[in-house]
Order: C-alpha cells, then sequence, then structure tokens
C-alpha cells in the first residue's frame, strides 16, 4: 500500500471519527444519492490528518515493544504480562465508527465485481480500488473525510489485495511462523525476539473455512472437504500448510504459514546471530570453490535452507548453477542460475523433484542445489556427485550418524559406495544459549570413505559447537589438506589463503555488509583480483578477533 505510506511517527493513540445516522437511513436520502457528491481526498499527512489507528495499551499488561508494519495504518504492540510472565501480540488497527462499518460492508459487495472486470487491475491493483472506492462514494452521495476514506480503504484492500485479518502479520518481518489451530482459537506467531507468542487474531468457523480456501486459490491449488489437506506455496513464496474442516483436524478448519523472506540471509546474517564462526565460513568458502558437495541436516525449524543458501552465494561468478525445490525458498544473485520448482497433484501432468533433477543434469550445470532430498530423487543427485557434478542439499536430521542412517535405508537407498562421494556434512540446530532460542551448526564434518576393516563409512567432525560455552572448536581437515594438493599450495600458502578470507569476511562484517546482492559483488571483486582487495583490507587495518 505505498500510496498511504507516509509518516510514520510513533505509533500512538489518537481520536477516532464518528459517522452518524446509519448507512441504512443515510442511502434512503434518494434525493441525494441520485445527485451523488464529488470526492477530492488528498494525500494522508500525519501532520494535518488525524491518526487512523489507535490503541491504549491492555489493563494488566506492560507494553514492552511497539513498531509500524503497515503506516500509518496497522502497528504491532508488544505486551507482558508480569503474572503470567508471557508475552501478548496485539495488532492496533484503524478504528471504525458503527456508520463506517456499515458503509464497509455495502463497499465489499459493490466494488467486487468491478475490481474483476478492470483491466488495468492486474497493472496497478491499489490504484484501480483506490479509484472504485472513489467512485463508489460519490455515486452513494457521501461526503467523507480523508480519514474516513483511508480507514475504508485499509480494510477493502487487506480483503481484496492482502491476506485479510492477518494482514500485519504477513508485513511484519520479525515474523517468521503464522499458524492457526482452529476457529475461535488465538493466531500464533513466532516473533525473532519472543518466540512464540499469541495474538490477538482469531477466526470463527466459517470464516476460518473460507480463509483457507482462500489461501488456497491464490496459491493456485484447491482445497475441499474431499481433499482437505494442501501444502503449498503462496505468491510471495511463503510455504502454507492448509487443513479444510474437520476430517482431518477435529477442532476445525486450520493453516500454519512460514513466511517467505523478501532478502535472504547471507553469511553475514550467519555470523551476526551466531550460526557459525569466520573459521567456518573460510573453511565452506574454499570447500565450494574447490567443487566439493554439502548436505545440510537439521530438524524443523533449523535454518538449514537458510544456511544453505546464505553460503551458496560463496558459488563463483559465472558457474551455472541450477536450483530444484518443492517450495520456492533459494534465492541468489546470481548470473546464470536457473531456478525450477516441482508441480504435484495435478493428474498425469505432475513434474516431480526426481523429473527435474535428471533434466537439470542435461543442462550441464557446475552446481545443483536441491530443496531437500527425501526419496528417489536422492540416487540421482548422489549419481551427480560421482560424475563430477556439485551438489548441495538438505535433509531433516539431527546428527551426522542419523543422515547417513537416512541415506542408506528406506525410502531413499543410497549405496554407501555413493555416499562416499558427498564432501562437507553440515548440522544445524534449533537449540537454547544464554535463555535464547538461537540456531547453530552443531557439527560440521567431512566424510572420508568406507573403513576396509569394519566396512562402516568413516567421517570425521572438522568443526563441533560447544553449547555450554556458545563457541566452536577446530579440529584438524583432510579436505583442507586435498584442497592444498590440488592448488599445489604449500601449508604456508593455505594458511594464508584461510586467514585473508577470514580478514575479508570480518571486513563486510564490520561495514554491515548483509544485503546478498551487496554481499555477492564483493565475493566476486575477490574472485576477480583477491589481491587488490585484500589491499584495500589492509588500508583498513581490519583486526580478525580469533576465537
Amino acid at each position: 500500500m505505498a500510496r498511504q505510506d507516509s509518516g510514520n511517527g510513533d505509533p500512538s493513540a489518537s481520536r477516532t471519527e464518528e459517522g452518524g445516522g446509519g448507512l441504512t437511513g443515510w442511502l434512503s436520502q434518494t434525493a441525494r444519492a441520485l445527485t451523488g457528491s464529488t470526492i477530492t481526498v488528498t494525500e494522508y499527512d500525519p501532520k494535518r490528518h488525524d491518526r487512523l489507528v489507535t490503541f491504549d495499551g491492555i489493563e494488566g499488561y506492560e507494553e514492552v515493544d511497539r513498531y509500524w508494519v503497515n503506516a500509518p495504518f496497522a502497528f504491532i504492540s508488544i505486551n507482558f504480562d508480569p503474572e503470567e510472565t508471557k508475552h501478548y501480540y496485539y495488532v492496533a488497527e484503524p478504528q471504525l465508527s458503527p456508520f463506517e462499518s456499515e458503509l464497509l460492508e455495502r463497499l465489499f459487495e459493490d466494488i467486487r465485481g468491478p475490481l474483476l472486470y478492470r483491466d488495468e487491475l492486474s497493472e496497478d491493483p491499489e490504484a484501480a480500488l483506490y479509484e472504485e472506492l472513489q467512485a463508489r462514494l460519490e455515486e452513494y452521495g457521501v461526503r467523507a473525510s480523508d480519514e474516513t476514506f483511508y480507514r475504508l480503504f485499509y480494510y477493502l484492500y487487506r480483503a481484496f489485495l492482502g491476506y485479510g485479518k492477518i494482514d500485519p502479520l504477513m508485513h511484519d518481518p520479525h515474523i517468521e511462523d503464522i499458524s492457526c489451530d482452529g476457529p475461535g482459537l488465538p493466531v500464533f506467531v513466532y516473533h525473532d525476539d519472543y518466540t512464540d507468542i499469541e495474538t490477538n487474531v482469531t477466526f470463527d468457523g466459517e470464516e476460518l473455512s473460507n480463509f483457507v480456501i482462500q489461501l488456497a486459490q491464490r496459491s493456485g491449488r484447491h482445497v475441499s472437504v474431499s481433499d482437505p489437506v494442501v501444502s503449498t506455496t503462496l505468491p510471495d513464496g511463503s510455504r502454507i500448510e492448509l487443513a479444510l474442516g474437520e476430517e482431518v483436524t477435529p477442532k476445525g478448519s486450520a493453516f500454519t504459514i512460514r513466511k517467505y523472506a523478501d532478502e535472504p540471509f547471507t553469511p553475514i546474517d550467519l555470523l551476526e546471530y551466531g550460526t557459525v564462526d569466520r573459521r567456518m565460513l573460510a573453511f565452506i568458502w574454499l570447500a565450494i570453490e574447490s567443487n566439493r558437495s554439502l548436505l545440510f541436516a537439521g530438524g524443523t525449524a533449523a535454518g538449514k535452507t537458510t544456511s544453505m543458501n546464505a553460503v551458496s552465494m560463496f558459488i563463483p561468478p559465472r558457474s551455472k548453477v541450477l536450483t530444484i525445490e518443492d517450495t520456492r525458498e533459494l534465492s541468489l544473485y546470481h548470473e546464470n542460475w536457473l531456478s525450477s520448482v516441482t508441480r504435484e497433484r495435478m493428474g498425469d501432468a505432475d513434474i516431480t523433484m526426481y523429473d527435474l533433477l535428471r533434466s537439470a543434469l542435461r543442462h550441464r550445470p557446475e552446481y545443483i542445489l536441491v530443496g531437500e532430498v527425501r526419496g528417489e530423487e536422492a540416487i540421482t543427485l548422489f549419481q551427480a556427485m560421482n560424475t563430477g557434478h556439485t551438489t548441495f542439499s538438505t535433509m531433516h536430521a539431527d546428527s551426522v550418524q542419523t543422515v547417513i542412517n537416512r541415506l542408506e535405508n528406506d525410502p531413499i537407498n543410497v549405496p554407501r559406495p555413493m555416499v562416499t562421494s558427498l564432501d562437507v556434512l553440515w548440522v544445524q540446530v534449533l537449540a537454547r544459549s544464554g535463555g535464547e532460542r538461537v540456531r547453530r551448526a552443531k557439527t560440521l564434518a567431512e566424510i572420508e570413505g568406507i573403513d576396509q576393516r569394519t566396512g562402516e563409512l568413516d567421517y570425521s567432525t572438522t568443526y563441533t559447537w560447544n553449547a555450554n560455552e556458545d563457541t566452536f572448536a577446530e579440529q584438524n581437515s583432510e579436505l583442507l589438506e586435498e584442497i592444498r594438493e590440488e592448488r599445489g599450495w604449500s601449508q604456508s600458502e593455505l594458511l594464508e589463503e584461510l586467514r585473508n578470507r577470514r580478514r575479508f569476511l570480518a571486513y563486510l562484517q564490520e561495514r554491515n555488509v548483509n544485503d546478498y546482492r551487496r554481499f555477492t559483488a564483493m565475493v566476486n571483486k575477490y574472485y576477480a583480483d583477491a589481491e587488490a582487495v585484500m589491499e584495500r583490507i589492509d588500508a583498513a587495518d581490519v583486526e580478525i578477533d580469533e576465537p
């Protein structure tokens, strides 16, 4: 809603306009309705107009945070209940007078049809809605204030172009997940500062079922009583799980949304959040440049796909990259990147991850990134590794041994000799440290081959996370020794290269280079002329604070 995003200021209380008379009685004044009126709306200016949203706090709660998510229409108030020792997430939106509420109900019906048939809707849907609202108010003969116009516009936009009641939650960059477990129950969110937190958003039964159907339709999918469960992706890339009715969810319809980040994490973000340290990133960077294959393992919400996407920014420029996913999550700033997504549940026209992976090999990619391996596509992925392709993928598992067991057994069944083509296994966890939930690379392990004596798969741990101290420990690396020999480096040259990359990362971290486009551009400069980049860093006198 860019037209209204002017004037942020402090999202504090204000008065709400009251209308009189009631819509039904007012519209009975046929003379005025036939004559119509001319509506002239000025751009919202917080210095001249009344505030559109008001909130005076919740009795018994202490407000600990407040921030806009869609200025000047909606802000979030985080409150703390000292008795229950829990936080509460309150969405503050414009309050409508009884007259405005009745008017809004009439507008929902009268605007829906014209919006569907406007050609320019696809080009600028916000402008089309703005004009339709203005036309309807003139048709009714309503002499609305600017504040009334914008309050009505907000709720119409939220209904037709946004995500209804959860639209402010979808606008909140601090939220990772949104879940509704049934009608009459509060929607819960996972907030990056307050973790799992209850909101003031609820749905009644019919309203929730209709909303689940709308989410499915928006994703180009169908959900019904006969097919009540749908897993799909919203147009913005967010992953959604939908359940309709009480067939599989006895409480009633339900949904969960895993929000898609507009700006993907970079390796600098991983450093800032403590997921890894610079030694680990320098190691991974050199492994990626040297065409080593990686597998990222972890539980649900451990951040394995986020980490894989971040370190993929180390892929050398102009290398051909191909990504394969069930739901779109990966985002790279790479000029030679082909992205593909599966298409399922469409009769004989299903296109699975296995199909896409087989097709990918015909494109002769240098790097193949697979969103998650869980079935027959794993065999093809490991075949690709064995034929010289560099592959990255993710898997649900919480330890190195669990990954190996999953790979070698049903339903994946990768032969043990093929598993040895995997080079690095990154195991990531969602854990608690210092009283907070954190994501940490628990283990970076190297797959070394098959033990000739026992026949078991050999691996060594290169980096491990110490949960008590929240630090990372380093072990000797056979992989680095292999890379050193391939490059024809001496041991001192290898150590110098690793140190340069750590200093490069420290330089970017000091300057908060966490935009994925800027970060990738800097990595590309390093590939093009590492010596010149390091001279610039030397001039900046960057020091490495080694662990």
